[in-house]
């Protein structure tokens, strides 16, 4: 997902829901997220949550992508202040719940 390399990706196991966990070296804004799927093993709701430490994470921006393998862009309208980072993948476009991410990026403030 961060390798810049187009032959490699993250794919979770089956069953919903799904997730990712981002540590920040210190305390970040999120504004954007950007994600790229692969067509069929898509997050079709999803939702962030953040805090100081994984053991305190909060809800804060539920988005839903389209299904399709093209990058998909989210602004985050109520974006805060993080240094952990929690992407969960609520349901997916595939029958066994599995998510297969290409590309994600997260830009911040």
């Amino acid at each position: 997902m961060f390798d810049k390399n187009e032959d490699t990706c993250w794919n979770s196991d089956q069953g919903s829901p799904q997730f990712v966990i981002l540590e920040f070296p210190e305390e970040s804004c999120v504004r954007e997220i950007h994600i790229q799927f692969q067509g069929g093993f898509v997050g079709k709701e999803c939702c962030l949550e953040g805090g100081p430490s994984c053991n305190s994470l909060t809800p804060f921006f539920t988005f839903y992508p389209d299904d399709v393998g093209s990058l998909q862009i989210f602004p985050i309208t109520s974006s805060r202040k993080l240094k952990v980072l929690k992407i969960v993948f609520i349901s997916s476009s595939d029958l066994f719940g599995r998510i297969t991410v290409y590309k994600l990026d997260v830009l911040g403030c």
